[in-house]
């Protein structure tokens, strides 16, 4: 841990002097099961760090008001990434990504609006063709959990081009298929996106300060998009550089800071130990997780983590409505009569005997429960929020 509530921020300050420049960090965990990822949220408290930045001293060393984005995601989001480029773009002459290890799918994107990536020996990129998430129709179709642009792409190529279908008839044959698979809602946006992310990814390239030729700019968006056909590949340095991408080594210094950085927050936010649900619950029915910090965003002077609530319960599988019926007549010891018994014993008797024929069907019914076999577990993340920290 970093001083006092900072988690980063002595490291944070050494590869600033290094790099002449001022650095934040945009950190999303990916602890099993309970991962973040790059989203809107994210940009308001960005603008909160860009605010406090201070570049006089820069000023005096090199004349360059120089940003350097230390970045560590899995993906998320394609829509934030053109927002929190063209932000930081406003607080600086040149922006930098510095990346110690992950920055996959929107977090690749993100990266192609840098003037330098700075990759380190164990750093990854990865494709940034989207993934739609499932989503309700109104023609009755239930599509998959997730569905991958460029797979449908890569589909109707395979049809054309591969399976040599080129009879109009087939075709709408085959479309026809394909929109009882997944919806011709899905379709129509798998459409949008398709154009959406290679749009973006344009805008982005083209907002360095060292302009990129139109031919290396489609090379580099192609290869992205379509030319890497497995969404988990990933793209280390020398292959980003062959790519055309402004690839930087970091000399051994930097990047032993950077990958000190990267420790610090992995420990912090238990990337390597899993919650595993069943081991979380035990022999509880429910188990609760308050204030789990999932992200981080920190700079020299401030810091915000992401923290989320986590509920798990255990699924029973349950007689349906099963009836419980308790009789409670109770008969008194031989030779003693209604009568022998005072009146106001029998009152309480008949008092007590009433509470209990109240309460015990439901406890009848919570032990039913209890003692049914479990089916699984159940969990539910809420009340996810940016807290500033310090």
């Amino acid at each position: 841990m970093g001083e006092g509530k900072f988690i980063g921020r002595d490291l944070i300050e050494k590869i600033e002097d290094i790099r002449r420049s001022k650095v934040i960090v945009y950190f999303t965990g990916d602890r099993v099961p309970f991962s973040a990822r790059i989203a809107e949220d994210a940009v308001r408290p960005l603008y909160d760090h860009l605010l406090e930045l201070d570049f006089d001293y820069l000023k005096e060393k090199d004349g360059i008001k120089r940003i350097d984005l230390f970045l560590y995601s899995r993906g998320g989001d394609i829509s934030v990434p053109w927002r929190i480029v063209s932000m930081i773009r406003e607080f600086c002459d040149e922006f930098n990504v510095l990346i110690p290890y992950k920055a996959q799918s929107a977090a690749t994107l993100l990266s192609l609006g840098a003037d330098n990536i700075v990759m380190g020996r164990k750093a990854e990129l990865g494709p940034i063709d989207p993934t739609l998430e499932r989503v309700a129709t109104s023609e009755g179709v239930i599509p998959p959990k997730t569905i991958a642009v460029e797979d449908v792409n890569s589909f109707l190529s395979f049809i054309k081009e591969r399976a040599n279908i080129n009879d109009q008839e087939a075709l709408a044959s085959v479309v026809n298929n394909l929109i009882k698979e997944i919806g011709s809602l899905a379709l129509g946006r798998v459409n949008r996106a398709h154009h959406h992310i290679r749009l973006v990814a344009r805008k982005l390239l083209t907002t360095r300060r060292e302009k990129m030729d139109e031919e290396k700019i489609s090379t580099i968006i192609e290869t992205l998009t379509e030319k890497i056909y497995s969404h988990g590949h990933a793209i280390a340095r020398r292959e980003a550089k062959d790519i055309g991408l402004p690839v930087v080594y970091p000399d051994s210094e930097l990047e032993n800071l950077m990958w000190q950085l990267y420790l610090r927050y992995e420990k912090y936010l238990g990337l390597r130990d899993p919650l595993y649900p069943e081991v979380l619950i035990g022999d509880k029915e429910e188990y609760e997780i308050k204030d789990l910090p999932i992200a981080v965003i920190e700079s020299r002077k401030k810091l915000h983590l992401f923290k989320t609530n986590v509920k798990l319960i255990k699924k029973r599988q349950v007689p349906p409505n099963p009836q419980i019926n308790i009789n409670l007549a109770i008969q008194l010891p031989p030779g003693i009569r209604p009568e022998d018994i005072p009146q106001k014993t029998r009152q309480v008797l008949n008092s007590l005997l009433s509470q209990i024929g109240r309460m015990l069907p439901e406890l009848v019914r919570q032990e039913l429960i209890r003692q049914s076999p479990v089916i699984g577990i159940e969990g539910r993340v809420y009340g996810g929020r940016w807290v500033e920290e310090a």
